[in-house]
């Protein structure tokens, strides 16, 4: 184990970090292992999105004058936070930087499977297929994912849903001293699910994908569930947090980092 003392900006920040960290490619015993499941996870759930919209019957407000929300939403807010809980975990145990990798390859995954879907569309279907499923199903169950209604839509929510949660975990972070990870946690999804919300359900509108009239319920409905999704885990969270950070000999601040998604 090595100990760093390392100043920046006039600040003096002191950070444990595992021997193979000083090479170019540090080893983490898990990072790679985050990885894979943060990505698995956020194709899953973005193909959750396109498959189905889900409607609990149930009505929130219609009171005081404000009209009653259906408690509708799409598949994929059922899985989707976990991949918030995932940068909320990288943030806080590897760093900013080492999130940051992570949602640049999460994004390029995504692209690339939209890509995917979208060349299926376009092949020739088989004919017992046709017969039991088809085309017409295909574009009706996939057809976000196909059309690029839902991956741009993805895609412009989870990068600046992603990038402001982990900013912001960093950020507070550093002010609060490593102190009372509780608020940082819920804190950057306050922030970020709701620009991810924002932002998801407005270019899919745009697109076609869902209409305008599902608009208020599908963003209200979304940033809810996702809160409430990530503050019922997050003490699961803390542990994976606590056990991480001592399972890799480090707790990173970032002093002096620069937070730009495209630094490098």
């Amino acid at each position: 184990m090595t100990v760093f003392w390392i100043t920046r900006l006039n600040k003096t920040r002191t950070v444990s970090v595992p021997d193979h960290a000083n090479s170019p490619f540090p080893r983490y015993r898990y990072y790679d292992l985050i990885m894979a499941f943060f990505v698995a996870v956020l194709i899953t759930s973005n193909v959750a999105s396109s498959a189905k919209i889900v409607d609990l019957g149930i009505s929130i407000f219609g009171f005081w004058g404000i009209p009653p929300v259906r408690l509708a939403f799409d598949g994929g807010t059922i899985l989707f936070p976990v991949s918030y809980i995932f940068g909320d975990v990288l943030t806080e145990v590897y760093g900013y930087r080492a999130a940051r990798r992570v949602i640049w390859v999460g994004f390029s995954a995504l692209a690339l499977s939209s890509l995917l879907f979208l060349a299926l569309k376009f092949l020739p279907g088989d004919k017992v297929w046709e017969g039991y499923a088809g085309t017409a199903a295909y574009n009706a169950i996939l057809g976000g994912m196909s059309s690029g209604g839902i991956a741009v839509a993805s895609l412009a929510g989870y990068w600046i849903g992603e990038f402001s949660n982990s900013a912001v975990v960093s950020w507070l972070k550093v002010l609060m001293h490593g102190r009372l990870l509780f608020v940082r946690i819920i804190g950057s999804s306050v922030v970020g699910e709701l620009l991810d919300s924002l932002a998801f359900v407005t270019v899919a509108s745009l697109t076609g994908v869902f209409g305008w009239e599902l608009f208020a319920t599908l963003v209200l409905t979304n940033y809810l569930f996702k809160l409430a999704i990530e503050t019922v885990m997050y003490p699961l969270t803390s542990i994976v947090v606590r056990k991480l950070k001592k399972g890799e000999g480090l707790d990173t601040y970032d002093v002096g980092v620069n937070l730009n998604p495209f630094k490098s």
